[in-house]
């Protein structure tokens, strides 16, 4: 009697006899064979958090997301904590702006009171901090600018310096990690930024804070709403200087490979649909790394807009969007969406 090769069987069978929708047949079956679990746990949830007392402001063009005070904030994030949602990341707007962002690492700024309030009262909750300097200059960009009497008279009016900024970056991180942090996530796209914010937190004695880089961060147009809700918009200009080509793919694995080796923890894509593939290339080339990915405002925003004009069902599409992005690579996934796509995993 022959015994025939499981793969010899199905290539000999009719095709009508090999039926991939047998698996498709009812809820429980395409659940036990489903590749890509998606679930609370895998949801970093942004905020915005500013000066004042008593009163949120609902950001125009993001729907369902808000700039908080801090003494309100800490409810939202028992909120959050209840849905399972482990981690939120903190975006400071300053009372005031300066060349430099002096708010940003100042131990009472406004990240900074947010952190301790959130650790006094959800400790279980992972804080991560944004490091970047936009939000906190009066020019809105990324860093230390190149005008004045000292200006290099080799590079442009008006471009951020590299080094320069470095600086800065470590003074901020230090603040963050001073307040409570348990994560700095540098996001300009500086060079050498994660060399220069653990040496900094190591000097300063905090070995055990993570960071977090935005490795690769394109100069996207899919940040718009979060400029709104960040109130950082450049005053001249644009970021393509440090950010990104949207064309350039290989270059991604570059930066990556760049900021491990200068002592990431974990490494961020962002924005996140856009670039699937990028999420699924760095995956492959770093399996062991933890890996994030950051579905940006604009990605919120446009899902928000056609589900209020009836033209895709919310539910339906975030969660298969938020699918896309962890089945493309991503462990983390940060998002405005958290909230709501927790509840109807939930």
């Amino acid at each position: 009697m022959k015994i025939y090769d499981p793969i010899e069987i199905q290539t000999r069978l009719p095709a009508l006899e090999r039926r991939p929708r047998r698996l498709r047949q009812s809820a429980a079956l395409r659940a036990m064979v489903r590749e890509t679990d998606l679930n609370p746990k895998d949801f970093v949830y942004p905020l915005f958090v500013r000066h004042g007392q008593g009163v949120r402001r609902e950001i125009r063009s993001m729907p369902g997301v808000y700039q908080w005070p801090v003494d309100l904030l800490v409810g939202e994030v028992e909120t959050i904590a209840k849905l399972g949602i482990p981690a939120v990341i903190l975006f400071g707007i300053p009372e005031h702006k300066d060349p430099i962002g002096l708010e940003n690492f100042a131990p009472d700024g406004i990240v900074q009171r947010a952190i301790r309030a959130i650790k006094q009262t959800t400790p279980e909750m992972v804080v991560i901090t944004d490091v970047c300097l936009c939000e906190y200059t009066d020019h809105g960009h990324c860093g230390v600018l190149n005008t004045g009497p000292d200006r290099d008279p080799h590079l442009p009016e008006g471009y951020v310096l590299n080094d320069a900024t470095l600086e800065i970056l470590g003074r901020v991180a230090v603040s963050h990690a001073e307040a409570g942090a348990d994560i700095v996530a540098p996001s300009g796209m500086i060079d050498g930024m994660v060399a220069a914010i653990r040496a900094a937190l190591d000097g300063a004695g905090f070995q055990n804070t993570l960071i977090l880089s935005y490795a690769v961060k394109y100069a996207s147009g899919f940040y718009g709403p979060f400029r709104d809700a960040a109130e950082s918009p450049p005053k001249f200009g644009d970021r393509k200087s440090h950010q990104m080509d949207p064309a350039n793919a290989r270059e991604a694995l570059k930066e990556v490979t760049l900021d491990v080796e200068q002592g990431a923890d974990l490494v961020m894509v962002k924005p996140a649909l856009p670039y699937l593939d990028v999420i699924y290339r760095v995956r492959q080339a770093y399996p062991e790394l933890p890996l994030a990915a950051y579905n940006v405002s604009g990605e919120y925003a446009m899902l928000k807009a056609a589900a209020a004009n009836g033209w895709l069902d919310e539910r339906t599409t975030v969660l298969e969007a938020l699918t896309a992005i962890k089945r493309a690579g991503a462990d983390l996934i940060l998002t405005y969406h958290a909230k709501q796509a927790a509840a109807w995993l939930a």
